[in-house]
């Protein structure tokens, strides 16, 4: 579906960045809408979508246990 969305879990991704959380929800936000970017009437509720997919996304980071690695890395920035 999103193909520019990178695997963020480890061990794809050793260290995962807000930017990197942000430019993924974006771009799911993007393909379902099917916005590139929203009209001015739209951006509220297309910027409300990036932050709860950024949200989820990160609780889905936070929560996975993956065999056979340490504790997750995650960088705020």
């Amino acid at each position: 579906m999103c193909r520019s969305i990178k695997t963020l879990r480890p061990p794809t991704t050793p260290e995962v960045t807000d930017e990197d959380i942000r430019a993924a929800a974006l771009q799911y936000v993007r393909k379902v809408s099917g916005f590139h970017a929203p009209a001015a009437h739209n951006r509220e509720v297309f910027d409300q979508a990036v932050d709860a997919v950024a949200a989820a996304t990160q609780d889905l980071l936070d929560g996975l246990r993956i065999r056979g690695s340490t504790a997750r890395q995650h960088t705020h920035s």
